[in-house]
């Protein structure tokens, strides 16, 4: 899954601040900006991790201009990660479903044009239509 991270500037003194807004209470840092996002990819990970094993659910994304739009987030620097916690969710099963070839050429469409894959969009949108 994507995630979009926030990360405060560090200096000399200070480390990179990282908050993943889509999930509250997910935090990391840094002392440079490449361990910063290395570590907020491992702090997504046992978030996830745990929320899963708790029976909760994870967050839908909101988009990130909307994040980019919060004042607390001013001068902030935005990236997306990816970390791959659906392994969470337990073990894939293949399923048979029936879509009209034309439904099913804009999905692929779209999906191929954003790097996705067929299930993992049909995951995700089955996940956003069931909160």
């Amino acid at each position: 899954m994507k995630f979009v991270i926030a990360i405060e500037p560090g200096d000399a003194t200070h480390a990179f601040g990282v908050v993943v807004p889509d999930l509250p209470g997910c935090f990391s840092a840094g002392d440079t900006l490449d361990e910063a996002i290395d570590s907020a990819k491992d702090a997504i990970d046992f978030h996830c991790r745990i929320v899963i094993e708790d029976g909760g659910a994870i967050p839908l994304a909101r988009p990130l201009a909307e994040h980019q739009a919060d004042p607390d987030f001013a001068g902030w620097i935005w990236a997306v990660v990816e970390v791959p916690v659906e392994r969470y969710f337990g073990p894939a099963e293949k399923i048979n479903i029936t879509l009209p070839r034309l439904l099913l050429a804009k999905i692929d469409d779209y999906v191929r044009a954003r790097g996705e894959t067929r299930s993992g969009f049909l995951a995700e949108a089955a996940r956003a239509a069931m909160r």
